[in-house]
């Protein structure tokens, strides 16, 4: 094999292992009027929480971060219905479930999503 053949073979490996852009998915979660997924925004240490329902009660997401295990924490979003809160921007959320609170009874929960 030349050098010629040898550098572009290489260049091809490299252009076919490495991928020039990445698409995340995200995955959704859904319990009562709550709409919540992760990554969100493009950005895996992002969870977004929506209120699709108009009782008034708010949504929440519950969500752990690989950065600190064990370390349950929760995104409330209080502004009503059709509104979206974010997270700031962390480590990696690896686990997450929504909740649409119902005060004075068990909230209306998802099961856990890993993203």
């Amino acid at each position: 094999m030349t050098r010629t053949t040898m550098v572009a073979a290489a260049l091809l490996t490299l252009a076919v292992a490495v991928p020039t852009a990445s698409a995340v998915a995200a995955v959704d979660a859904y319990a009562g009027g709550a709409h919540g997924w992760s990554p969100a925004q493009n950005d895996s240490g992002k969870i977004a929480v929506k209120d699709n329902s108009g009782d008034g009660d708010p949504v929440k997401a519950e969500y752990y971060r690989i950065s600190n295990v064990g370390y349950k924490r929760t995104l409330w979003n209080h502004s009503g219905s059709g509104t979206t809160a974010y997270s700031a921007d962390g480590g990696t959320v690896y686990q997450f479930k929504v909740c649409d609170e119902n005060y004075g009874a068990p909230d209306d929960c998802s099961g856990w999503k890993f993203p």
